[in-house]
């Protein structure tokens, strides 16, 4: 029925057509029976005396009978009527009610196919509307015969058409807080989900590890599996990760990340999506047959329909510095979950910006790494090769912090023969404590070369040093002078502020060289630092540390020095490289920058 159609027009159409319109019409459900609507139009039949009752739906195309009596089969199963058989949509167009005696002499009823069908030959209908007074649908009486309708009639019809409007405005409602309720859950969801990402991502700097947390939350939250393909560079090797619900599924996941990483086809059938025109959001991928099409490993083909393929897509993984895609987040549901929303779409174009940012702070970390790691080791003293003292050190950063601070270790040899050999640690753990300990390194040795003064008055002019030329140090620190005597060797040492050296007799017995606490370096001139002498034997070995070797939270600073004497006892035996690997295995945490000096006093003694 062209004709009918076109009598209609594009204005009519439009109106039928009204998004705002048909989005009330779909809240209210699809073809189907529905009871309270069934007894209007029972009620219509049995008040209006009318052989048809309708409650009529209309959206753009058909008409749905949401409550019918009178209607012959299959309609009265199907519930549903195409418009050129309706009568109803002229009152959706016209927006009043529609009386008509006889439907086949009306211009706008004349040719529809119901006249034949359902010896339809006059129509009451009465709008149905909305919460907005958008017509939705109307109520209509049909009778086999021509009818004039009375006053009466149109009255319970009318009214009839306001209890089904009260019903639509209900259900509205309802749907309306449904939808509302789950767009609440899922911007709850969505947000969870990135906050757990973001937080997770942001708690390691060690890139892999950031990519499998990132498959682990993503598969927990969002998808049955995923693929992480990553490079730390725009042009770099690229590198896979996969993850799976299925926690039995982890070895065929490792399986299928190390294929992946071998098949470079693979990889690029994956990420091609993402490159054209610097690469899209998000692309969805149309089922499994898509997805497998895309995988030229039979192995990968395999492993990837084991762990289930429905729905997937692909998100880049893009550099928020140089808007370069650096990889890609291959998401999938099995053939069992519903396929991914327009929602999802959005959540996983986050989740790639994300991990592209995680790329980023972990290339910058490691480059921000080495160039403290390079000054950390520029600013440490090269050990002289001394006769009769053998010289062994180590610095090792803090693991949760920075790779540079402030701890630091010297040795030098004086003009008499005497060595000097200092630990110290300037407080924070960053590029600013590395170069105030460079600072205080080069002012401990200019203070102390060619002078044969003992460490006390050393330590003393260095704090006017500090407070005169205004050096911004908080320090603790150990100096001592190592002289060969007539018995072996005398330190001298004076300390400020720091942990107590430890002295590893030839007999096995470990002193602990606890002395009265004096400041630290670098707070306003007090009354001079103190000296102490201890007199060692041959073959003897002075330890000199900083706190993060022996400080724990949960102990006293005694139990980890008395922690570290013990192993010094037990390792005794060990040469020097590996005597100061054992030492350092002591700290409980690496929470904070280690250094330590390891001074063997292996000469002969001097002549008398």
């Amino acid at each position: 029925m062209v004709l009918q159609w076109d009598v209609i027009g594009d204005a009519e159409q439009s109106v039928l057509a009204d998004p705002v319109r048909l989005r009330s019409v779909r809240r209210l459900g699809g073809a189907g029976p529905d009871e309270a609507f069934d007894r209007v139009a029972m009620l219509v039949r049995m008040l209006v005396d009318a052989p048809l009752g309708v409650v009529c739906l209309v959206d753009a195309e058909n008409q749905y009978l949401a409550g019918q009596v009178g209607m012959p089969e299959p309609i009265a199963s199907e519930r549903t009527m195409p418009l050129t058989h309706s009568f109803s949509r002229h009152v959706v167009v016209a927006g009043e009610m529609l009386i008509i005696p006889d439907v086949r002499v009306d211009p706008r009823t004349r040719g529809n196919p119901s006249i034949e069908q359902l010896s339809a030959i006059s129509y009451a209908g009465v709008p149905i509307t909305d919460p907005d007074g958008l017509v939705v649908g109307a109520l209509g009486a049909v009778d086999h015969e021509p009818r004039e309708w009375t006053p009466s009639e149109i009255t319970l019809l009318t009214e009839l058409a306001e209890v089904c409007s009260s019903e639509v405005c209900l259900r509205i409602a309802r749907a309306t807080a449904e939808e509302s309720r789950r767009a609440a859950e899922s911007a709850h969801h969505q947000l969870a989900l990135l906050t757990d990402l973001t937080e997770s991502l942001a708690a390691t700097m060690d890139l892999d590890e950031a990519m499998r947390r990132l498959g682990r939350i993503v598969t927990a939250q969002l998808a049955d599996w995923c693929v992480v393909t990553y490079a730390d560079e725009p042009k770099g090797a690229p590198q896979v990760s996969a993850a799976h619900r299925d926690p039995g599924r982890a070895a065929d996941m490792a399986r299928l990340a190390t294929l992946a990483a071998r098949s470079r086809t693979d990889l690029e059938a994956i990420m091609r999506a993402t490159r054209r025109d610097g690469g899209y959001p998000v692309r969805r991928l149309d089922g499994s047959a898509k997805l497998r099409d895309q995988l030229t490993d039979a192995e990968i083909a395999e492993l990837a329909m084991a762990a289930g393929l429905g729905s997937s897509m692909v998100a880049p993984i893009i550099s928020p510095v140089h808007r370069l895609v650096l990889g890609a987040v291959l998401l999938v549901n099995g053939p069992d979950r519903a396929p991914f929303s327009a929602a999802d779409e959005r959540i996983a174009a986050e989740i790639g910006r994300r991990a592209g940012l995680a790329v980023e702070n972990s290339r910058l970390y490691r480059e921000q790494r080495h160039v403290a790691e390079v000054l950390q080791r520029s600013l440490l003293t090269e050990l002289p090769q001394l006769p009769g003292v053998e010289l062994h050190a180590r610095y090792l950063p803090a693991q949760d912090g920075a790779a540079v601070g402030g701890d630091w270790y010297d040795a030098f040899a004086q003009p008499d023969g005497s060595v000097m050999v200092a630990v110290g640690d300037v407080s924070g753990h960053d590029i600013e404590a590395a170069a105030t300990m460079g600072q205080l390194r080069n002012l401990v040795r200019g203070n102390a070369y060619g002078r044969d003064d003992e460490p006390g008055v050393l330590l003393t002019q260095l704090d006017q040093a500090l407070c005169g030329l205004r050096v911004p140090a908080s320090a603790t620190a150990v100096l001592a002078r190592v002289r060969q005597s007539w018995s072996g060797y005398s330190i001298s040492f004076a300390n400020a502020g720091h942990p107590p050296p430890l002295l590893l007799l030839p007999d096995g017995r470990v002193q602990v060289w606890w002395i009265p606490p004096e400041p630290l370096l670098g707070l306003p001139p007090h009354q001079a630092r103190t000296s102490t002498v201890r007199y060692v034997p041959p073959g003897s070995t002075l330890l000199l540390y900083t706190d993060g070797l022996v400080e724990d939270r949960e102990q006293l600073l005694d139990d980890g020095v008395a922690r570290l004497a013990e192993v010094l006892r037990t390792s005794a035996v060990y040469p020097g490289d590996e005597l100061c690997a054992r030492l350092l295995e002591v700290a409980p945490r690496r929470s904070d920058d280690i250094a330590l000096l390891l001074v063997r006093l292996t000469g002969e003694v001097a002549p008398g």
